[in-house]
Order: structure tokens, then sequence, then C-alpha cells
């Protein structure tokens, strides 16, 4: 049996210094690096929505998990929720970015991610070989959140005012013992971001954020956050490979880092902080991102270390 496993392994690699253009024993170092090690994947945006790039996706994770690697993957699904909410007739506000989540839309929230969404993912790995299991925060009470609290600045009366956008929530507490369990028996955590709360509420939580308070309380070995854009980009429009995290502060405050980056950013911030060894900003549009990611030199995306 042993030999059978040794035999794949090799062939995987093999295949991998075909597809990324590496040689062998460069892959296997990072093999060896990452072994046994948890990689939080914040998954969403083009990669999730294309038919194409999400069977690669797939195929990816089983890559990982087959060299003995941990992945754990928290999924979005934003654009699917708004087209569910337009099929059903209910209307759709944001405030500062944020989608207005009052009781009857938290539910098509749930309804989504927890559903549809977080079962096509699971099936997909599964049919690689793989196997994977489909959770939400509440399941095995993996996130405990509260709502959100954000403020604004009021011009018309000069003061501050706190945002009520209803059921969007903070996580407080990631039970990191159970998704352990998981990963410990060679399954895949395939987590839908969606949070409860003291009182049995229900939250829905920015991807994002709940991929990085994951990744801190697995103490992950890293965590890659799959977006639309290439990575960090600096004043001359020229792709950032890696920035410490006082370069990354020193951009956000100097207006280099702008928009919907900044989020991302801090995010990656806050995670490194905590103790994870490296946060990666990596473009989920170009197919076997990730595995570029892990097993070459350059790597791929930014890195905030």
């Amino acid at each position: 049996m042993k030999v059978k496993i040794m035999t794949k392994k090799t062939e995987i690699i093999k295949n991998l210094s075909s597809i990324l253009k590496t040689d062998v024993g460069t892959i296997n170092q990072y093999v060896e690096k990452f072994k046994n090690k948890i990689i939080v994947i914040k998954y969403g945006g083009h990669a999730m929505g294309n038919e194409e790039l999400s069977n690669s996706f797939s195929k990816d994770i089983n890559i990982l998990n087959t060299l003995e690697i941990k992945p754990v993957i928290v999924h979005g699904g934003g654009p699917q929720i708004g087209q569910m909410l337009k099929k059903l007739k209910i209307e759709t506000k944001f405030i500062e970015g944020l989608r207005v989540t009052n009781k009857e839309t938290v539910k098509i929230v749930e309804m989504v991610l927890s559903g549809s969404i977080n079962k096509d993912i699971v099936n997909k790995i599964n049919a690689t070989g793989s196997l994977a299991l489909g959770l939400s925060g509440k399941d095995g009470k993996i996130i405990l959140a509260e709502k959100i609290k954000n403020k604004i600045f009021d011009q018309n009366s000069n003061i501050e005012k706190f945002l009520d956008i209803g059921f969007v929530g903070e996580p407080i507490k990631i039970n990191a013992d159970i998704i352990s369990l998981i990963t410990n028996n060679g399954i895949i955590p395939v987590i839908a971001p969606v949070g409860f709360g003291k009182n049995g509420e229900t939250f829905n939580i920015n991807a994002d954020t709940a991929a990085g308070h994951i990744a801190s309380s697995l103490k992950a070995e890293r965590i890659l956050l799959l977006t639309d854009v290439n990575g960090v980009i600096d004043s001359n429009k020229t792709l950032i490979s890696k920035i410490s995290v006082n370069k990354a502060k020193e951009m956000i405050k100097n207006n280099i880092i702008t928009g919907g980056m900044i989020p991302k950013i801090d995010t990656c911030l806050k995670t490194v902080a905590s103790g994870v060894k490296a946060a990666v900003i990596v473009d989920g549009r170009k197919k076997h991102a990730i595995l570029r990611e892990i097993f070459t030199k350059g790597g791929y995306g930014t890195m905030i270390d």
C-alpha cells in the first residue's frame, strides 16, 4: 500500500514539474516544507464562477491533499446571492460596501452559501478522489459571531454614527478543534461563512474575514486569498511579489493600495500578526494559481509576511 502511495506521489510531482515548468527537486522541497501543514484558501470571485476554473481548482485541491498538505477552504458567493435575491424579487441594498441583511435576506444568504454553492464545491472535490466535507460556520459551532459595528462620520451632524446593516457578523471565536479533527483524518473541510450568535442568530460573514479568523485560530502555515486581480500593484502599475507588513501599511497610508484591496490587505495583516507564517493574494482567474504559489520559487501573486 505504501509503495502505491509513493508511486502516486511521484507521478503527481512529475506532472507538477511539467505543468509549472519547475524542476522536480524544487517541488519536492516545497512538498516537504508544507507536509502536514494547514493552508487556508479563501475561494471566490471568477475562480468559483467559471466552470473550467472551478474544475481545475478542485483538481489542484486534490493534489495538495494527496501530497499530505491540509487545505481548508472558506468560500464566498456574493454574485450567486445577488442572483437569488433578484430572482425572488427581494431588494438588495448596500451600505459602505456591505450588504444590508435583514431576517428575510439572511435566510436566502444561508440557503445559497450553505446549500447550493457549498455542495457544488464539495461534489467537485469528491469527484477528483479526495474526500471533502461541506460545513457552515454554524455546524459544530465553528464560527461564533457578533453583529458587526461599523462607524461612519456624518458630515451634516459632525458626529460618528453606527451603521445598522442587520445580520452581518464578525467572528469572535473559532472552534479550531473540530476543523483540526477533520483535517487530521485526511478530509478537506469546505466552510460557508455563516456564523451563529450567542442568542441563536444567524450572521452573514465576509468570506475574507472568516478565512482570516479561521487561519489565525488554526495557526495555519499560510492563507491564500483568491481574487480577481494579479495582486498588489505599486505606483508604477507593477505587480509586487512580496511586501513586509510595515510596507503594506505604508502603501495604504500613501493611497497606493486603495479601494477593495484595503480590506483584503487588512485581513492579511491581522492574520500574519496572529502567527500565520504568510498571507498571499493570488489571482484566481488563472489556472493552477494555487499550485504556482505553493510549489515555485517565485510564487504567484503578492505575499505579505
